[in-house]
């Protein structure tokens, strides 16, 4: 059976009428922040050789992945909030879902590298500096980015096989699993496929992290005060990063199993939105206001005097 389908039809955005200006303004400011406040991050990481650490490389990493992640979904957004027609072309729904995708995926592994240097730096002080060296430190965030580019790349190139029998998705936004219901021929290959994708760059990541903290708090259970307020100190921006984004991702995989055109059209568009917009929002500012080293340099970097 061929396929037909070259555009898809984004369903869920809702009439704005005489909204749809001050929605664009919005977003594109929300844009803009997290563009200028993910760059200043990075500007800050690379130029000072004070922060040419592992914590502070993967930080940088995690600012590229909330740029990266921000301008596959944003500009295209922008251009739909003035559009009264939101059809989008095959090509760019599967380009828009891979990148959307791995900023997800990437967002998840990035986070379990930064537990795994949060966990050796608690639970192994003496064999940090041997085991977590600059070189290694990249050597981890390339595969954290590695590992979901590959995969995603077999699970989305059997989404884009299936012939459709239809071109309506309910979302702003393109989504695999919104595509694949559209299929015309059973999906249990792209299931099977889905789930072990799912399984090594969502569930393995989750409970690795889980696991470094649970041993994190294990160690600092019967040392004294002082030693747990630098252990939180070191850690509380990355804990505060994972759960922000566990929660907002929480909201777009439970959404996906309901029919959204029987929820307010509002909340359904704002829940949908959260795991693109909020951690890349505010990441930049969690790691600018917890992390002392960084806000120094961020206020050196502006001109503005602590």
């Amino acid at each position: 059976m061929e396929n037909a389908t070259s555009y898809f039809n984004l369903t869920m955005f809702v009439h704005t009428g005489p909204y749809r200006y001050p929605a664009f303004a919005v977003c594109l400011a929300l844009y803009g922040f997290i563009v200028c406040a993910n760059l200043v991050i990075i500007l800050v990481i690379c130029r000072e050789k004070s922060l040419h650490e592992p914590m502070y490389i993967f930080i940088a990493c995690l600012s590229f992945n909330s740029l990266y992640g921000s301008t596959g979904f944003f500009p295209r957004l922008l251009l739909d909030l003035l559009s009264d027609r939101h059809l989008i072309s095959r090509v760019a729904c599967f380009t828009q879902i891979y990148i959307v995708y791995t900023y997800a995926s990437n967002e998840l592994t990035g986070l379990s590298v930064m537990a795994y240097d949060r966990y050796v730096a608690v639970c192994q002080p003496l064999h940090y500096h041997a085991k977590m060296t600059a070189g290694r430190a990249l050597s981890l965030a390339a595969l954290a980015w590695v590992l979901p580019a590959f995969s995603l790349a077999t699970c989305i190139y059997l989404s884009a096989s299936l012939p459709l029998c239809g071109n309506r998705i309910q979302k702003v936004f393109c989504a695999n699993w919104n595509v694949v219901k559209l299929s015309c021929v059973p999906t249990t290959l792209n299931n099977v496929v889905g789930m072990l994708v799912t399984v090594t760059t969502v569930f393995c990541p989750l409970v690795f992290v889980l696991y470094t903290y649970a041993r994190i708090v294990k160690a600092c259970w019967r040392r004294s005060a002082e030693f747990k307020g630098k252990v939180f100190q070191s850690c509380s921006a990355h804990v505060v990063t994972f759960v922000i984004f566990s929660i907002t991702a929480f909201c777009d995989i439970a959404l996906s199993r309901y029919d959204l055109e029987e929820m307010n059209p509002f909340a359904a568009v704002i829940l949908s939105l959260e795991f693109v917009v909020i951690p890349p929002f505010l990441n930049p500012l969690v790691y600018g206001m917890k992390l002392p080293e960084i806000r120094r340099h961020i206020s050196k970097l502006l001109g503005v005097t602590d």
